[in-house]
């Protein structure tokens, strides 16, 4: 990782994170249970990853970072919700996240279901009150059962059959891309993007999601708990349809590159503005985690 994306990451996750600090209720509001268990989630760590391509989407077309931040923390919230609700015993079973232990084995599965329910709820007060309606309706769109929650359906379904290519995109597209993507055209939309520059936008980030759940799969058969942060090999256990399950190891290497330079070439209309967003590719292209 360069010095510049490093710095340019810090950055934004700091701002990030004294956003989030003051939008998520303190944990001793009572009921005191369900806001320690929400705010053990949203602060266990993370890329920031959704908030700063917010963030990096609407610097792309001449935006601000504060005019975005209530957004960019909502896409934070509703990530952290579908990671709580991921990791129940009804869903993939995982006792670690971030390297610490899953929200249903410190505080039981009843607030845990409760804590990421709350998150999406918060989540969806801080864009009516803070975004546009589009905006509104763009991430509700990537969020519900034609994006992330129907990918999850397909997902599930799909475990230990042999699925065919289109199918496994479908799951790669709407389970990660689309939110990944509502991100980046979010923060786009928030700073009064043209039509042309949406669509540059649009298009780089359902690239990037794609190549974002590919490395996913990747780092699951090659990583460890200590760099994941959760127990690796958990899609082989759970027989889940991956894209090296499916075509090896390199050649999905060779597919992550190659939507990453999809997405880079989708930016060059917009210049030197959404050099960010190129460099956030590489990342994760690049990342161990």
């Amino acid at each position: 990782m360069s010095s510049n994306l490093a710095a340019y990451l810090a950055e934004h996750r700091r701002a990030v994170d004294e956003a989030l600090e003051r939008y998520l209720p303190p944990k001793d509001a009572p009921p005191a249970a369900i806001h320690e268990a929400m705010r053990y989630s949203v602060f266990a760590g993370g890329k920031r990853l959704r908030p700063i391509l917010v963030i990096a989407g609407a610097e792309a077309v001449g935006g601000k970072m504060e005019r975005v931040l209530p957004t960019a923390c909502a896409l934070e919230l509703i990530h952290t919700y579908s990671l709580i609700h991921d990791d129940l015993p009804a869903m993939d079973d995982d006792d670690y996240r971030r390297g610490r232990l899953t929200n249903h084995k410190v505080f039981g599965e009843a607030i845990a279901i409760l804590a990421g329910d709350a998150l999406l709820t918060l989540a969806f007060g801080l864009l009516a009150e803070h975004a546009s309606l589009d905006v509104v309706r763009e991430v509700a769109a990537a969020a519900g059962t034609f994006g992330m929650i129907g990918g999850q359906v397909v997902d599930i379904q799909s475990e230990g059959k042999s699925v065919d290519a289109e199918t496994l995109e479908y799951i790669h597209r709407h389970k990660t891309a689309a939110l990944l993507c509502a991100s980046l055209v979010s923060g786009a939309m928030l700073s009064g993007a043209s039509a042309p520059a949406l669509k540059a936008i649009r298009e780089a980030g359902t690239h990037l999601g794609l190549a974002f759940q590919i490395v996913d799969d990747i780092l699951d058969v090659e990583g460890s708990l200590e760099e994941l942060g959760k127990t690796a090999g958990s899609d082989r256990r759970k027989k889940k349809v991956t894209y090296p399950g499916q075509f090896g190891l390199e050649a999905s290497r060779l597919k992550a590159k190659s939507l990453i330079e999809d997405a880079k070439a989708a930016l060059q209309p917009l210049g030197p503005p959404a050099e960010p967003i190129k460099a956030l590719a590489e990342f994760i292209f690049q990342r161990r985690s």
